[in-house]
């Protein structure tokens, strides 16, 4: 069957795990920070009946604190041939890493439902999308999805909100996929007009840590000068900090000339919905 829906108006919006969460303290949602996120998107809404998004988010102080003690990213494979992975050997140490492959599920789930509340007293009609019940990788990237239900949800109107998850690999038994990872799946088959990464930094550093020379614009081109001094997270991220996610959407806007992808901060009054509105905050990466 084939959906309709707004292409040109199709954005992907991520709300970072360390916006929605205090990263530093374990299972802590920003609740009062999600209100005023879903707030700025039923007003655009309100405003634009055409928008039609795509919202992903981090597990932030979720599921990353459970994913570090367990390994769970780096899959059963390397976990039975590590040695820094789990002191235990054998059985013991694969039911330790299934143990911790669903306290992971847990917590994402945890997390997720605490947004999906946001959103419904905020009078969004939205869904949430498991990608643990849907996705199967392959080495870590995504190799099988069947997306009709977001195709349907896109089409109806409804918001689809996807998030990072644990999912089964066909190489490493179990791993965990970002929601950047999601989206670079998503984008290959939906194609957004942009893709905006929503989460505490305001952008890009030249100078990073000293956070004094934020780049406006990125490029494959322009990459190699400032790639030594991109930060990591702050806070426990399994799947990667600031120079991971840029690296990968970088490659992203190359596969896909068309794609616009901005970092931004979501703590400014009123970020969000200048940055839905079109407006240029934080670091746009894109193609010369």
């Amino acid at each position: 069957m084939v959906y309709i829906w707004d292409m040109e108006k199709l954005i992907f919006l991520k709300l970072g795990g360390s916006l929605i969460t205090d990263k530093e303290r374990p299972r802590t949602a920003r609740v009062d920070v999600l209100a005023h996120l879903c707030r700025q998107i039923a007003d655009c809404y309100a405003r634009d009946r055409n928008l039609s998004l795509l919202i992903g988010h981090g597990s932030g102080s979720f599921g990353h604190v459970a994913a570090k003690k367990y390994a769970t990213r780096q899959g059963i494979i390397p976990s039975l041939t590590s040695p820094n992975s789990f002191p235990l050997k054998g059985k013991a140490r694969m039911g330790a890493y299934w143990h911790g492959f669903t306290e992971v599920w847990h917590e994402a789930r945890e997390l997720n439902k605490i947004v999906m509340d946001a959103f419904r007293a905020a009078k969004i009609p939205a869904l949430a999308i498991s990608p643990s019940s849907g996705v199967v990788a392959r080495d870590g990237k995504v190799d099988s999805w069947s997306i009709e239900p977001i195709k349907r949800a896109l089409a109806e109107g409804i918001v689809p909100i996807v998030y990072g998850d644990v999912v089964f690999d066909e190489i490493l038994g179990g791993t965990i996929l970002s929601t950047e990872e999601l989206f670079i799946f998503l984008a290959r088959e939906l194609h957004p007009q942009r893709i905006l990464l929503a989460g505490l930094e305001d952008g890009i550093y030249a100078d990073f840590p000293a956070r004094k020379r934020r780049v406006a614009r990125v490029s494959p081109a322009s990459y190699p000068e400032i790639r030594r001094s991109i930060g990591v997270s702050a806070g426990t991220d399994v799947t990667g900090g600031m120079d991971s996610k840029v690296e990968q959407m970088l490659k992203l806007v190359e596969e896909i000339p068309a794609l616009a992808v901005q970092i931004f901060s979501g703590v400014g009054e009123g970020n969000l919905g200048r940055v839905l509105n079109g407006e240029e905050l934080g670091t746009l990466i894109y193609t010369n």
